[in-house]
């Protein structure tokens, strides 16, 4: 039985091969084996691109980046149309509890991507953040913005 999340429900394809269960994932246009944290991903990507209106061709799920001499991989980037990044989001399965150590994992990666906003969830609980590099600061928000074409 897969953990019901906070997240608004969505229509998925699951595909069952050599006792493992796979999810389409719609940005990668493939199956992807079935972890708790991949549920998670999936049902933020669905509310990225239905709740929030940004559109699949600004979404990047799973790739790798290079920090401070290590490989690292992303959950799930938003690019704005020039290229830069909008959102950072870092997704844990729905049994780890998210703590600071959560928050310095995405800010690491952020020190590389300078996204706008960053957004960590479980699925059960989720934060977001507007970023000001200038000042070096950042603000709790209650949601991240709708998407808005430039």
């Amino acid at each position: 039985m897969l953990q019901e999340l906070n997240f608004p429900k969505f229509e998925y394809r699951f595909k069952s091969t050599e006792n493992k269960v796979s999810i389409f994932d719609v940005i990668r246009k493939k199956f992807i084996i079935l972890q708790p944290e991949e549920w998670v991903r999936q049902h933020c990507v669905h509310y990225l691109m239905t709740t929030k209106q940004y559109p699949k061709s600004l979404i990047n799920v799973e790739k790798e980046l290079i920090i401070n001499g290590l490989k690292k991989r992303y959950d799930i980037v938003i690019f704005n149309s020039d290229g830069s990044i909008h959102l950072i989001v870092e997704c844990k399965s729905h049994t780890i509890q998210i703590d600071q150590t959560t928050f310095d994992q995405i800010a690491r990666y952020n020190l590389a991507l300078n996204a706008s906003f960053l957004m960590v969830t479980n699925g059960l609980n989720h934060y977001y953040c507007e970023m000001d590099m200038d000042a070096e600061r950042f603000s709790f928000l209650k949601d991240i913005p709708n998407y808005i074409k430039k």
